[in-house]
């Protein structure tokens, strides 16, 4: 019987399933956690993820398979110098301290320039403002930097020696063009225009096609894993576009992820480009595209919230659950800066609390604050001409176990929520994209043998959802003028 290994390098843990090649079949699995971070600062060294992706891969077993896959956390930017070290911890995607270099990118070419080059409008989040704020605030370290890699390219290099990535994660760095299916210098010659387009392209990894599978040759390797055997190594992806993967989601359908941040995304046959920057328009890891929305705050809110309240998050979301009054409190949960909207200096805010008051108020507030959020990326896509179709929405991530995030979703959407099966879907997906390339089939062939995309149907319950959004609208709109710039 062949196994495959399926890899998620997230923000704040690797997670590793090992399937069964024909029929998708969970074997083992194992998780290690990294170090937490906390905006607007949020950094990991490279090293941490291979502890961690080592510890995981012990738990299951240290298994023979006969193709892997990384998947990872997008836009995280690993530099190295002319030896292949790493020069300084690396920026993840929720590190917001290069906002004023994404203003500063965008004001010297233009919202439209930016949507119509690279698919999105550069915010604090993808890789290419990082090197702005590297060159701005370390320049010495970025004189040595000799290549630029993604979280998943570093760890796929260390088991291959190859600075390989594909053009899903490559969509997210602000210096990927959907139209030439391939980089695009003059982002980067905005950076640093001492440095050649040729030098620049050569700072690089090599953009593979989503089939095409690697050979280990030099790097840390497979054995410092102990996996057994010689399996083939597939371009990995990020981890929205795993996440894909590992659901089965077609065109016309839309999946809500519930993480430590929040994503609304859907597969498209063709690019989008929002000049508004609310929806990135990133390539998936099957060939197609995939537009997408990112709040930075969803789980984490819950988390807060539970703390603050003293209880844990399943107490939290049977206490939101239980009440159901119009005229309770409404959050905006903005509490580490936002992405979408772009207001990188925006906090949480708690408004209409009374003498009477309850905590089950509060919770639900917390509660219905991250999904209208999300809802509001929903809308964004819409609005950019995604076909969102009927189906119902996909709810996944570690968010999507929570009933109350469940019901809300489909409460607020006015749309019955699927509730996919399985718990690490990114982590299935990398799973798919492996089998993909040891058996030489498409993922979509994969994932339809495996029998991804089932789960739990929640339908919405009768409630005023537009009075509901609306009241949170009113207080997103006047939470503006305490944005702390």
């Amino acid at each position: 019987m062949a196994h495959v290994l399926g890899v998620d390098s997230s923000t704040q843990s690797t997670k590793v399933e090992v399937r069964d090649l024909d029929s998708g079949r969970l074997v083992a699995a194992g998780a290690s956690p990294h170090p937490p971070t906390s905006p607007p600062c949020s950094e990991q060294h490279p090293a941490s993820w291979w502890d961690a992706l080592t510890n995981a891969v012990a738990q299951a077993g240290r298994p023979d398979v006969v193709a892997l896959s990384i998947a990872g956390q997008q836009h995280g930017m690993v530099v190295l110098d002319d030896a292949g070290e790493v020069l300084r911890p690396a920026k993840l995607w929720n590190d917001t301290e290069s906002a004023p270099d994404a203003d500063d990118l965008v004001a010297r070419a233009g919202s439209q320039w930016w949507a119509d080059t690279v698919g999105s409008v550069p915010v604090a989040s993808f890789t290419i403002t990082k090197l702005a704020w590297l060159r701005r605030t370390q320049p010495t370290v970025f004189t040595r930097v000799r290549a630029v890699l993604l979280p998943h390219d570093w760890l796929t290099l260390q088991l291959t020696g190859r600075r390989v990535t594909d053009r899903g994660d490559a969509s997210g760095t602000g210096y990927w063009s959907p139209s030439d299916e391939g980089w695009c210098a003059e982002p980067l010659r905005m950076v640093d225009d001492g440095v050649s387009a040729e030098d620049w392209l050569d700072r690089l990894p090599e953009i593979l096609p989503p089939d095409q599978a690697l050979e280990p040759d030099g790097g840390r390797g497979l054995e410092a894993l102990g996996l057994r055997g010689r399996p083939k190594v597939a371009p990995g992806t990020g981890d929205n576009m795993a996440a894909a993967l590992g659901i089965g989601l077609g065109p016309g359908q839309v999946a809500i992820s519930i993480g430590t941040s929040g994503t609304v995304y859907s597969v498209s046959s063709t690019s989008v480009r929002d000049p508004r920057g609310l929806v990135a328009g990133f390539a998936d890891a099957a060939g197609r595209y995939l537009p997408l929305a990112c709040t930075l705050n969803a789980g984490k809110v819950i988390d807060t919230v539970a703390g603050l309240l003293g209880v844990g998050v399943a107490e939290l979301g049977e206490m939101a659950l239980r009440e159901d009054a119009l005229d309770g409190p409404v959050m905006v949960p903005y509490f580490d800066g936002e992405r979408t909207p772009n207001r990188p200096g925006a906090s949480g805010v708690l408004a209409g609390l009374r003498t009477t008051s309850t905590r089950g108020e509060v919770a639900a507030a917390a509660h219905r604050g991250v999904i209208c959020s999300l809802l509001d990326g929903l809308d964004a896509l819409r609005d950019s001409g995604v076909d969102l179709g009927d189906d119902p929405i996909r709810l996944v991530g570690g968010g999507a176990r929570s009933g109350a995030h469940q019901q809300l979703l489909a409460d607020l959407s006015g749309r019955p929520v699927l509730v996919s099966d399985g718990d690490e879907h990114v982590a299935t997906g990398a799973a798919v994209q492996a089998a993909a390339v040891a058996t030489g089939t498409s993922p979509d062939d994969v994932a339809a043998a495996w029998g991804l995309g089932h789960g739990l149907i929640v339908e919405p319950r009768a409630c005023d959802a537009d009075a509901i959004r609306e009241r949170y609208d009113a207080l997103r709109r006047a939470s503006e003028a305490l944005d702390r710039d």
